[in-house]
């Protein structure tokens, strides 16, 4: 029995006066209304409704029954606005992650331009170095970067790439010289990132002489954030590949030096990772379809300002 359409059809014979009226109401048949209220009062084992060829009347039973089946079905209608409500227009809490440095560098500017378009959105941002368990976690959407991700069931939109370049400071350099090709790194203290998503064993150039391929088997020094990688080779621990947002300001300032220049290396995809794309929440919906539009120009205005610290 559905006991929820039941109490529909009872309100609505009450209000309308007549199971006829009712049943005309609900485009269905009298037959149909009047089994129905004959459905409720079996399973309540309680009359709820007095019948005479003329006219119908509420028992005391029924007239409580009543008022409990209004508010019953005023929260469902409520329940069933506010879930449609929120396909439609983006409100509420939406629970981000991102990876712990391009978060900071991208995302949380990102949040701030999002939500003075969206301002009936709030946002619990949190930055770790991980892939999170969406459903476990609770998380509306993870912003990870990587080569390659792992089987999770999850959407994921490639969001755009992020482009990395060799870095080593001043102090370095003059101590232990400037590489001139990819193969000179086997001379040299090769620092690694290794992250959840990739493990930056091998680092991929391209340039004048072709493809190469450097191992960075045992390194001095590893670490899981781009931004730790970076304060290392400024500390002049060695050479690493840096991602263009952990390197730049430390460029701009003249603590690291872009080596290699002429050598592009393997860029690494953003993606946004997402449970469903069937009936999605409008701030998620809204969420990736922002980054997925600004991400990448934002990217590009960085790689194309990277230039002017080419050192050959």
């Amino acid at each position: 029995m559905d006991t929820l359409q039941n109490m529909r059809v009872f309100a609505r014979v009450v209000e309308s006066g007549s199971f006829t009226a009712a049943a005309q109401h609900l485009n269905t048949t009298t037959a149909y209304a009047s089994r129905a209220v004959s459905d409720l009062e079996a399973h309540l084992h309680t009359r709820l409704l007095n019948r005479t060829t003329r006219r119908i009347a509420l028992t005391e039973a029924g007239e409580r029954y009543l008022q409990r089946c209004q508010q019953i079905l005023a929260y469902v209608e409520q329940a069933e606005a506010e879930a449609s409500d929120a396909h439609a227009r983006p409100s509420g809490k939406l629970r981000l992650h991102a990876m712990a440095s391009f978060g900071t560098r991208y995302i949380v500017p990102a949040v701030g331009r999002y939500q003075r378009r969206y301002p009936d959105v709030s946002v619990d941002l949190t930055l770790a170095q991980r892939i999170p368990d969406l459903l476990d976690e609770g998380f509306d959407v993870s912003v990870v970067i990587g080569r390659d991700l792992p089987d999770s069931g999850l959407i994921s939109q490639r969001l755009g790439s992020v482009f990395s370049i060799a870095c080593a400071s001043p102090s370095y350099l003059e101590q232990r010289g400037v590489p001139h090709t990819p193969a000179d790194l086997a001379h040299h203290a090769c620092l690694r990132i290794v992250t959840p998503a990739s493990v930056f064993d091998k680092w991929n150039f391209d340039g004048p002489g072709g493809a190469e391929t450097i191992t960075v088997s045992s390194p001095a020094f590893q670490v899981n954030s781009a931004d730790s990688m970076a304060m290392a080779v400024r500390e002049g621990m060695g050479i690493a590949v840096l991602p263009t947002y952990a390197a730049m300001r430390w460029l701009e300032s003249g603590e690291l030096v872009w080596i290699l220049p002429e050598y592009t290396s393997m860029p690494l995809s953003i993606y946004a990772l997402y449970p469903s794309r069937q009936y999605l929440d409008a701030k998620i919906r809204t969420w990736v379809d922002f980054l997925h539009d600004q991400l990448p120009a934002t990217l590009a205005a960085e790689q194309e300002a990277l230039q002017k610290f080419a050192r050959t």
